[in-house]
This record gives C-alpha cells, sequence and structure tokens, in this order.
C-alpha cells in the first residue's frame, strides 16, 4: 500500500434526480456494482433558490435548512421510484449535496477506482443552450471513468404523449408499449 493512501471499496457514483433518465442510470450503478462488488453512491445536487448568488449576501439558515430537507426527500422518493419495497442487493449510500450537479458528482467519484454512471438524456440546441449538460461537464472533469447511460426506450413514447397532451390529441396506450399494434 502506498504511504497516505487509504483504501477503500470501488464505489460506482450515480447522479440521481429523479427523472426517468437518472433511474435508468441508477439500475446500471447498481448492475455495475454487483458485478465489481462496488458500494452504489446515489448523489442529488442542489442549489438554493436563486442560486449560489441569490443567497451570497443573505444567507437564511431556515431557507437552506428547508431546502436541504426537500432535496433530501426528492432523494428518498427517487430511491422509492427505481426500487420500491425492493432491496437493490448491493451496499447504497444516498448522499445530499449543496452544488451545482456536475461539480458535486465529480467531486463524489474522485478515485481512479471509482465509475461515474450518468443518464445522458436526448437534447436539443435550446435545452442546451438553458441547461448545461452534467453528462458533458462530468465527461470533461473527471478522474475517473464516466459511463453515460442512454434514455429508456419508454422515455421517447412518453415524451411523445406528453407533446400530445396541451394539443388535445388523442393518445393511444398502446403506442406506450412495445408490441406498438397488438
Amino acid at each position: 500500500m502506498e504511504q497516505g493512501r487509504v483504501d477503500r471499496p470501488p464505489r460506482v457514483v450515480a447522479g440521481v434526480s429523479g427523472s426517468l433518465g437518472s433511474l435508468t442510470a441508477l439500475h446500471r450503478a447498481v448492475a455495475e456494482a454487483r458485478t465489481t462488488g462496488a458500494e452504489v453512491w446515489a448523489v442529488l445536487a442542489w442549489c438554493p433558490p436563486g442560486g449560489e448568488l441569490g443567497h451570497r449576501g443573505t444567507p437564511s439558515a431556515t431557507v437552506l435548512g428547508a431546502c436541504r430537507r426537500a432535496a433530501g426527500e426528492q432523494l428518498l422518493l427517487a430511491l422509492d421510484a427505481a426500487f420500491g419495497p425492493a432491496v437493490p442487493g448491493v451496499a447504497l449510500k444516498g448522499i445530499v449535496v449543496r452544488g451545482t450537479p456536475g461539480a458535486a458528482l465529480v467531486e463524489a467519484a474522485a478515485g481512479p477506482d471509482d465509475l461515474l454512471v450518468l443518464g445522458a438524456g436526448a437534447r436539443g440546441r435550446l435545452r442546451r443552450a438553458l441547461h448545461p449538460s452534467v453528462s458533458r461537464y462530468c465527461l470533461a472533469h473527471a478522474a475517473c471513468p464516466v459511463l453515460a447511460v442512454p434514455p429508456s426506450p419508454l422515455q421517447h413514447a412518453l415524451d411523445s404523449a406528453h407533446r400530445r397532451v396541451p394539443w388535445r390529441t388523442p393518445v393511444d396506450i398502446r403506442e406506450l408499449t412495445d408490441r406498438g399494434t397488438t
């Protein structure tokens, strides 16, 4: 063992927001952890309302505490949505971090033996301009391997159905199944 280095089990760090893409990535992280015997860290990052600059002058402990609790509840809901009452079968640790998602994930997966697992959802030009890609940030800054998980096949069907709802276009439930017109 090198001097100054602490041996620890490898980690699989998964970014979790509660979106379908992040839940797909969390399931993939658990599958990767099963094969390597690693521990899974489900990380949810949060920022105060208005961002860090908005709270720089007058940080309110009450508001920040409420934001932290809300983020913790969001993580618990995401884990419940991903696994329900079932046990994932690996060591799972939920972590709530104050900061931007990309920086928080890169910091959590800082070891060379770690694996960072992210959902890589489809993104249009407008979305990229308004919301920088967490996946791109992590790919550029991570010190460990990064696994970008493509969206679930169900995501495209759900997006299509959501686009139709405001226009009151009928949605056929058979379009959401793999069978299509059976």
